[in-house]
């Protein structure tokens, strides 16, 4: 998606271009920051002899592993890197790893872009958000997500595409991507049981279990409760976080900046975060904690 969605005079213009130079060595460095926090995490968890031990490792590698749809989300938009191939390879990874083939995301997520929060158009609210405390929790489990991607991917492999967005040339490219991971998925169970061996389960089936309860709670934070209007500075929430948990989804809780000009690098969103906020009105939260609280005090509101 190279084109800006949001457009005001006030902005510079020159700034933002300058802010949109694309690299291979920095995106580069930020991906094998986080290819390294899962080589300790994955080797903690190898290597550990304690339960309680093991228990933390697996669910820190999870956490590490379910943030690789940070990567996944830049690949896509093909800002993470220069190289186009590049960024297609590690788009084909992490959605591999994640049960979420990449070019079927690529067209969910860009149609989401165009039409963010319109009731009408907007994929992500095919599903409608929690209304109860069950809801809530059941959604945040994250068993919802991998019902959703086992049924799309296995639908997809019988060539079943029924996407509104998903159009022309795009279907057979989806087919063979599912077919493909299916294929994939099949050969790495009975390799593992022919061999009867549990490295699978620890490295990536437990682990992203584990992890992805953290990975919902972050995505909600993006358009939860924002007002569904066309100004992605006002649908799109930006979170205030520590630097730890920013730098591990790419800067993505910027995420104003990035709905409103989506053909920036996840580098380049901190300061283009600053300044938007110079010029336009935003919504932001202080904290994914404040942002939950928020979500449950409006369920409970709706509950009454």
């Amino acid at each position: 998606m190279e084109e800006e969605v949001y457009r005001n005079a006030t902005v510079d213009k020159q700034a933002l271009k300058a802010l949109s130079q694309r690299s291979d060595a920095k995106g580069l460095v930020q991906l094998g920051g986080h290819l390294g926090l899962l080589l300790v995490s994955g080797s903690t968890v190898l290597l550990s002899e304690q339960a309680l031990v093991y228990a933390a490792a697996l669910f820190a590698h999870g956490v590490a592993l379910v943030f690789l749809f940070a990567p996944l989300h830049e690949c896509i938009h093909r800002t993470a890197f220069r190289s186009r191939w590049l960024n297609n390879l590690v788009a084909q990874v992490c959605g591999l790893i994640l049960a979420l083939p990449a070019g079927y995301f690529r067209a969910f997520h860009f149609q989401h872009h165009r039409f963010t929060q319109d009731p009408g158009q907007d994929p992500e609210l095919a599903v409608s958000p929690p209304e109860s405390l069950a809801g809530y929790v059941l959604h945040v489990s994250g068993l919802p997500y991998w019902w959703e991607r086992s049924r799309t991917i296995l639908h997809h492999t019988l060539g079943r595409v029924g996407e509104n967005f998903i159009v022309g040339r795009q279907r057979s490219e989806i087919l063979r991507e599912a077919r493909s991971h299916l294929a994939i998925y099949l050969i790495l169970l009975v390799g593992s049981l022919w061999a009867g061996s549990s490295i699978l389960l620890d490295l990536w089936v437990l682990p992203v279990l584990l992890g992805q309860p953290l990975l919902r709670l972050f995505l909600m934070a993006e358009h939860s409760g924002c007002p569904q209007t066309a100004d992605m500075l006002i649908n799109s929430r930006t979170t205030e976080t520590n630097g730890a948990l920013q730098w591990l989804c790419w800067n993505m809780n910027r995420h104003g900046a990035h709905h409103a000009y989506p053909a920036l690098p996840f580098r380049a969103l901190p300061a283009a975060d600053v300044l938007l906020a110079k010029h336009q009105t935003m919504t932001r939260s202080r904290g994914y904690g404040a942002v939950q609280r928020d979500i449950l005090r409006r369920i409970q509101g709706s509950a009454k």
